[in-house]
């Protein structure tokens, strides 16, 4: 007797909603039972090409009881409420990145979670590149003796019609700048790959877009292991996306991944095999959310099945934020800061309603 598939429910219907809905229409233990937006136009429109049924408050996406896992793509300052509700509800969860935009909240959805029993992903599809899974083996493997300095830089164009078409994009209060939205899954790889850091000093401004959070952001860390990191993140390149790349440097070995969205090898370059150039074939992906959600969402069906793992934890994702925290924590005192980080972000905890830098929760 086949077993039923699991039943999904997607909260939220704007840009990035259509990658977990197609992604989940490929999969087959896994059907969308229902789409939520407050916008009903929208939850309609995605009934019409994936299937389900439309609801407008995402409650009544926790109260069905068929529904078994839900996945939050709305504005990023909802998603840990949002995330603790479901794991009232009994739900496993899956989050778009950021997993929220403080600690403190983050920690919230992962106490909750932990507490119902039910698993929390956070979307950081790019891991699942061929390419960054090829790194990720080297490294694991060791091949590339002691490991120097890694960068990565997001060099991509998100224009003021961009900004405009959603009020929350590039708020303190929903969102951030290009540091917590766009580049948060380099940054999310940078500290994957590279381990725990010992402490980070940056700078942002706004050079040209109207909005209240970055549009170009650059950070020099030091991690634990001696090795150092360079974050580059902008918005702002002309005329359009130009890159988001990943360099290791070790002593052993050189590689460089890069494309439109981390998804091709540029440079693979060991002592002890050949240059690589077999692996130098990935094509760019159809946008720059790549092609990582399926086998993200695939991994994630596998864990609650098995019992084990989400592929992306909450605190994977937790340490993504904390390290574009500490870039925004850097920018605001002039200063070195030193991990774990000890105060949120003051322009982002005022946002959020909580207390000013000298108060924040440590």
């Amino acid at each position: 007797m086949s077993r039923r598939p699991l039943r999904f429910g997607l909260i939220g219907c704007g840009r990035v909603g259509h990658y977990h809905a197609s992604a989940l229409a490929k999969l087959d233990d896994a059907e969308l039972a229902t789409v939520c937006d407050v916008v009903p136009e929208r939850a309609d429109e995605y009934v019409r090409l994936y299937g389900g049924e439309a609801v407008y408050d995402y409650r009544r996406v926790l109260d069905r009881s068929d529904v078994d896992v839900v996945c939050i793509a709305t504005p990023s300052g909802g998603h840990p409420a949002i995330g603790i509700d479901a794991a009232h509800a009994g739900k496993h969860v899956v989050v778009e990145k950021p997993a929220g935009l403080t600690l403190t909240e983050i920690d919230a959805l992962i106490g909750a979670c932990d507490d119902a029993g039910v698993k929390l992903c956070v979307v950081h599809q790019n891991r699942f590149n061929a390419p960054v899974r090829r790194l990720r083996k080297a490294l694991e493997e060791g091949r590339f003796g002691k490991l120097s300095h890694a960068t990565v830089a997001v060099r991509w164009n998100r224009n003021q019609d961009y900004y405009e078409q959603a009020k929350w994009r590039g708020t303190w209060l929903e969102d951030g700048g290009v540091l917590m939205n766009q580049s948060i899954h380099a940054v999310d790889l940078l500290r994957w790959m590279m381990g725990e850091p010992e402490s980070l000093g940056a700078f942002t401004a706004t050079q040209f877009r109207s909005i209240a959070a970055e549009d170009v952001g650059v950070a020099a860390i030091r991690f634990r292991s001696g090795a150092l990191g360079v974050i580059e993140a902008s918005s702002n390149v002309y005329p359009s996306n130009w890159e988001e790349t990943l360099t290791i440097f070790g002593e052993h070995g050189s590689v460089s991944i890069g494309g439109v969205a981390v998804n091709r090898v540029e440079r693979w370059k060991f002592s002890d095999r050949s240059n690589g150039q077999n692996l130098m074939d990935e094509p760019d992906p159809a946008s720059v959310y790549g092609s990582g959600h399926g086998p993200l969402l695939e991994a994630m069906i596998n864990a609650i099945r098995t019992g084990g793992d989400p592929p992306v934890t909450g605190q994977d994702g937790r340490d993504a934020v904390e390290l574009v925290l500490a870039v925004y924590r850097s920018q605001e005192t002039g200063s070195m800061i030193r991990f774990p980080l000890a105060e949120e972000s003051e322009r982002i905890a005022r946002a959020r309603g909580m207390a000013p830098a000298g108060g924040c929760p440590r």
